[in-house]
């Protein structure tokens, strides 16, 4: 018997599907026929909610990202909460942690998965870097901290963020600690701050969550 989904969900499922065998085989292994043996579909079917499986990463990728730009404000909007700890809290909770989001990213990893490491890269950037910049700016106008360019210092700690504190990164105790003290070196620097100012609220952070 034929089942009939309402279009949303029929959507979600083509994407759940396709994110788990994106993180099993790799984009480029992946084929669209498989993604419909696996759901049982019709390719007209497929196509009427994405053109191609270019489209369907992109949607998916939008998916995750919306997903952790969501933790990230919510995050950003606990104002019982000092501004530096909720600046780091975010960076850490941009990591994806569940075991298909680990195994996409296992596969992003790969050289031959490169589209799909940019474009992941791409859209979590453009989705959290205003949460970051708008903390920035909270900080400056505490007094806190002082820049120029507070969207590029987001960026920045962004882009080294995500890279270093990747949760696939394997790092001795003694090279993450080195790792986090590097990490608030350049953050404070960046931002015109005293050296040693973020120990205190950054710390506790960084051993709570890692």
């Amino acid at each position: 018997m034929r089942v009939v989904k309402e279009a949303e969900e029929r959507k979600n499922e083509i994407l759940d599907v396709a994110e788990r065998l994106f993180g099993t085989k790799g984009f480029d292994n992946t084929s669209t026929s498989d993604i419909l043996n696996e759901i049982g579909i019709a390719r007209g079917t497929l196509y009427y909610h994405f053109k191609s499986k270019e489209e369907i990463l992109d949607a998916m990728i939008t998916r995750m990202t919306e997903r952790l730009a969501g933790k990230a404000k919510m995050i950003a909007a606990r104002k019982d909460v000092d501004v530096l700890q909720r600046f780091t809290m975010m960076i850490l909770a941009l990591n994806v942690n569940d075991s298909s989001g680990r195994e996409l990213l296992e596969q992003a990893h790969k050289p031959q998965n490169a589209l799909m490491h940019q474009k992941m890269q791409e859209g979590l950037l453009s989705a959290v870097n205003p949460v970051i910049t708008g903390l920035i700016k909270e900080g400056m106008e505490q007094g806190i901290c002082q820049t120029d360019f507070p969207e590029e210092v987001a960026e920045m700690t962004f882009l080294y963020a995500s890279t270093v504190f990747d949760d696939l990164m394997e790092y001795s105790e003694e090279e993450e600690k080195r790792k986090v003290a590097a990490f608030i070196y350049n953050l404070e620097r960046l931002l015109n701050m005293e050296p040693g100012s973020m120990n205190a609220a950054v710390m506790p952070v960084f051993q709570k969550e890692r």
